[in-house]
């Protein structure tokens, strides 16, 4: 259902003046990026080695984030992880969210009738992230932590964000890599086309353990008041939990879920994606 973002490499020569200003803070931003929810935890040549910057220069990052509690060190493995002052920050961009306000008791209320993980998922034009969350009380689940990226073109809520695209987009995505698809070529690419179609008539998108084989995924879409996508609703699910029956009744459950946000915001009721 999901992938890792790969930062975007930056450049550890600066100018004078803006242009060292703005090369300085693209580098921090790099360095931000290379945490994901799958490797919470980096040393300073790990993240140097990935955004292709210096040690020195990491470091330097690192230690003026470290002042600001945007990274924290691990007190036993000396490795560096994301810090809560970065919710300081990005807290009152969600509290601003309408979407993932007015979702927060229907997703609760989809956990509870299903029993699996529900999620609220926004689109940033080339990736899919998540912005709020519900976790499953089953022992064995699957989430999707607050801030995570997907950009897997078989994960069902980019599935959902690409299906508003126009077609020539979605292909421009696809073969430049900031959507990625392992061994994509245009047959496959036709096929993805049509894919989108089939989710589109459906009223949600399914990744039936396409990105990892014990995972599933549902996603539904959320329109706005002009009736354009402005969220989905995710299910993630353990694959041995969702047979053939329950994955349509997932699906359902999602989509209705998916109305109830879009009423919430007033937006239009469109039924498919």
């Amino acid at each position: 259902m999901g992938s890792t973002m790969s930062a975007t490499k930056p450049s550890d020569t600066t100018g004078d003046g803006d242009a060292k200003g703005a090369s300085v803070i693209v580098n921090a931003i790099a360095v931000l990026r290379t945490f994901t929810a799958d490797e919470p935890l980096l040393g300073v040549t790990e993240i140097a080695n990935r955004v292709g910057l210096h040690k020195s220069t990491v470091s330097r990052i690192l230690a003026t984030f470290e002042q600001e509690h945007l990274v924290e060190r691990d007190a036993e493995t000396r490795r560096f992880h994301l810090g809560l002052g970065l919710i300081a920050v990005a807290g009152p961009l969600l509290a601003e969210l309408e979407e993932r306000r007015v979702a927060y008791p229907v997703l609760q209320e989809l956990t509870e009738q299903t029993g699996e993980t529900s999620a609220l998922m926004v689109w940033n034009g080339s990736e899919s992230m998540c912005v709020e969350q519900i976790a499953s009380h089953h022992q064995i689940k699957h989430t999707t932590p607050l801030g995570a990226r997907y950009r897997d073109a078989m994960s069902s809520s980019v599935q959902v964000f690409l299906a508003q695209e126009p077609e020539e987009r979605v292909r421009v995505l696809l073969r430049s890599g900031a959507i990625t698809y392992a061994g994509l070529d245009e047959s496959s690419l036709d096929a993805y086309m049509v894919r989108l179609k089939d989710d589109a008539r459906r009223g949600w998108a399914i990744n039936y353990g396409e990105t990892s084989i014990d995972e599933v995924g549902i996603s539904a879409p959320v329109y706005g008041h002009r009736g354009d996508v402005v969220a989905a609703v995710l299910i993630p699910a353990p694959r041995f939990r969702v047979s053939s029956d329950r994955l349509q009744a997932l699906g359902e459950s999602c989509a209705v879920a998916a109305q109830k946000v879009t009423a919430r915001l007033g937006g239009r009721g469109i039924r498919s994606l």
